[in-house]
């Protein structure tokens, strides 16, 4: 060997070792499964309740309401684009749905734990809580089988049965716990107590879903809930932080998240097998709160789509029609979404969720720091020979 292969030879070993993740492959993902609330429902509520997701959502996108609780994309849009899939159909929507490459069991209003208060009670949940997504996908992936067997105009519309080991498994659930205690009369004491309980449920169902043969889980934690309007308007004594968002309500997701983080880490101990990466969409949310000039947005803590208040929430919901001064008016979005954070005083426009995707995918805020794409390894080091 010559003195200059020798040479290129050492240093591009030095450079792998240096930068770990340049050994890494991308991944083939044939699919995704979804669990989650309405933070990446793409259709379940809306298919399941009375039709509340009506027009302006999903006007900058789809040009009319498309099941999400946006004006248009989702995080959970974007992470399936970048992987050169469609959309995915919701697994409750019995219209058009194809589930090929993965189905999503994420419902709005969705728990972890088996909410007190179920739809259509006041401020009731959804009766699609984690478990219940849990056994929607045990029944997806018998069945699916079942029909590709059979045959027939169906068969093509299920995923492969090795789809279900490769699949990229997403989850972004636990906002509705927290807000499921703080609206019903619990202190914030409280709820941050009752999320080791809700913490340890999470890593019950994801245990299970590893036993069925899941291996690369995509786990987010949960956003600021205290720089939303509906937490903002209801609970307007609480104190604020210098961005203006409820403090102790941010800090009890803080606590929620450090609990997830853990969990995951405990997940890796007990499942060496698999690929378990905690995503902190926490930090890049809040920095649309704290930072928003700098991202290119405005009035962050103002809801887009709504009418009443500091926040343009409370009075009236998005698309809801009511009476202004004697006129029967439709409440519509503002003139800009593109510029703008919240979308309705409970979630993110389009525009914010894109952010949040670019900032995520690129495994900057992930542990281990490792990109979608790539989020099939276990650890950096495995693939170098290194014990991180």
């Amino acid at each position: 060997m010559t003195n200059i292969s020798s040479f290129c030879l050492v240093f591009f070993t030095l450079l792998t070792i240096l930068n770990p993740i340049s050994a890494l492959k991308s991944c083939e993902f044939p699919a995704i499964f979804n669990f989650g609330d309405s933070n990446s429902d793409t259709g379940g509520f809306v298919a399941s309740f009375p039709p509340l997701n009506s027009s302006p959502y999903g006007e900058t996108y789809f040009q009319m309401p498309a099941g999400r609780f946006s004006d248009g994309r989702l995080i959970i849009d974007f992470v399936a684009k970048s992987l050169n899939l469609s959309f995915l159909s919701a697994y409750l929507d019995s219209l058009g749905t194809n589930f090929t490459v993965g189905a999503n069991f994420a419902t709005a209003s969705s728990t972890i734990t088996l909410p007190a208060r179920i739809i259509p009670a006041n401020n009731g949940f959804s009766p699609f809580f984690f478990l219940v997504q849990y056994n929607q996908f045990v029944q997806l992936k018998a069945r699916s089988q079942l029909i590709r067997k059979q045959g027939g105009v169906f068969a093509r519309l299920m995923p492969k049965e090795e789809y279900f080991q490769k699949a990229l498994y997403t989850f972004d659930i636990g906002q509705n716990d927290l807000g499921a205690g703080f609206f019903g009369n619990m202190s914030v004491e409280e709820v941050n107590a009752s999320v080791p309980n809700i913490v340890n449920t999470f890593l019950t169902n994801v245990k299970s879903i590893y036993n069925l043969g899941a291996r690369s889980f995509w786990i987010h934690n949960t956003g600021p809930i205290g720089c939303l309007g509906y937490v903002l308007t209801n609970f307007p004594s609480a104190e604020k932080d210098t961005v203006g968002c409820a403090k102790s309500y941010n800090e009890v997701a803080q606590y929620f998240n450090y609990e997830l983080k853990e969990t995951v880490l405990q997940l890796r101990k007990v499942f060496p097998s698999a690929a378990f990466t905690y995503v902190d969409v926490y930090s890049v949310k809040y920095s649309l709160f704290s930072e928003p000039k700098k991202h290119g947005f405005e009035l962050p803590l103002v809801a887009c789509c709504g009418y009443g208040g500091l926040y343009n929430y409370g009075s009236a919901g998005c698309g809801a029609t009511i009476t202004v001064n004697g006129t029967q008016i439709t409440v519509g979005s503002c003139d800009n979404p593109s510029v703008r954070v919240v979308w309705d005083g409970i979630h993110y426009t389009e525009a914010a969720n894109k952010f949040v995707f670019e900032q995520i995918s690129t495994g900057a805020f992930s542990d281990p720091p490792i990109p979608l794409k790539m989020a099939c390894h276990r650890t950096v080091g495995q693939y170098i020979g290194i014990n991180l």
